[in-house]
């Protein structure tokens, strides 16, 4: 079972670190907190830029420009690659926007509560309204100069993507997840990752598309992370017992796939209201 770790109201070096846990604060602060060289992967979604107010000072995502959200992202995975063991590897899931046209808020929408905002970030220099931004490739090359390696670029083609209705360009039905590396070798069990080929009972190597619906998750108003999407990761970039970390942590995805699976897991998350219902989530692992 996990458990909720406040800080700093908890000297967080203390901790038992072979537990699952979740640590409740701003990754920005628990990151360097956390062993060096600990961790076999890590898998997470950080809040999309623009997306969403999610009602803190100084969120992730509601940056007024965006050289400044790649800039913060850049720095908080900097720490992860110091947590991860050498031969460890980071997946990143990250979808992508369009300029706001310099509209300064967003209506609600009473199938996706949630996309309601009371700020919207600028159109970026360089870009015309409509524009769409980039953001996945933007931080992808980033990352790469940072240091990481950048080893594969993968489409979350998303059958049941969210309706829109534009009539000037196809509706959106994917995200990228990108696999990056802390060193030229690492951990890959290709053989846990396989998926079926066209010949019945046979299977190939996995493909760089994946096709995976969304899950929505009803109290929390956004879909999360689908168990599907996330299973192959952790097969592929771990082994039973090993710990996981995911610095945005959400409704506990990864933690639920790491339960069941016979990893474990340590999430950071800042909202109370998603600290529950991952919670609950994990309580329901059988």
């Amino acid at each position: 079972m996990s458990k909720v770790l406040e800080l700093p109201e908890v000297e967080i070096r203390e901790r038992n670190w072979s537990d699952s846990l979740i640590l409740q604060g701003d990754t920005r602060s628990i990151i360097n907190e956390l062993p060096n060289d600990f961790y076999s992967s890590c898998i997470t979604s950080p809040p999309y830029w623009g997306k969403r107010d999610y009602g803190y000072d100084e969120q992730i995502g509601a940056e007024e420009n965006l050289s400044e959200y790649i800039e913060h992202l850049v720095n908080i995975f900097r720490g992860v690659r110091e947590k991860l063991k050498e031969d460890g590897t980071f997946w990143l899931n990250i979808g992508d926007s369009y300029t706001s046209g310099n509209r300064t808020w967003r209506a609600e929408d009473k199938k996706n509560p949630a996309r309601e905002m009371s700020y919207r970030p600028r159109t970026p220099q360089g870009l015309k309204p409509k524009d769409l931004i980039g953001i996945p490739w933007r931080l992808a090359f980033a990352l790469q100069a940072d240091g990481w390696y950048l080893r594969s670029d993968i489409i979350w083609y998303k059958p049941n993507c969210q309706p829109e209705s534009v009539k000037d360009r196809p509706t959106q039905s994917h995200e990228y997840i990108f696999l990056f590396s802390k060193s030229e070798d690492y951990y890959y069990d290709y053989e846990n990752a396989k998926e079926p080929a066209a010949e019945k009972g046979k299977t190939r190597n996995k493909r760089s598309v994946w096709q995976v619906n969304t899950e929505p998750l009803p109290e929390a108003h956004f879909a999360t992370f689908p168990e599907e999407l996330i299973k192959p990761i952790i097969m592929a970039s771990s082994k039973e017992n090993d710990l996981v970390l995911d610095p945005f942590f959400g409704s506990g995805t990864v933690g639920v796939v790491c339960n069941k699976l016979n990893r474990k897991f340590h999430g950071i998350e800042l909202k109370q209201d998603y600290i529950d219902i991952a919670e609950r989530r994990l309580k329901n692992v059988r």
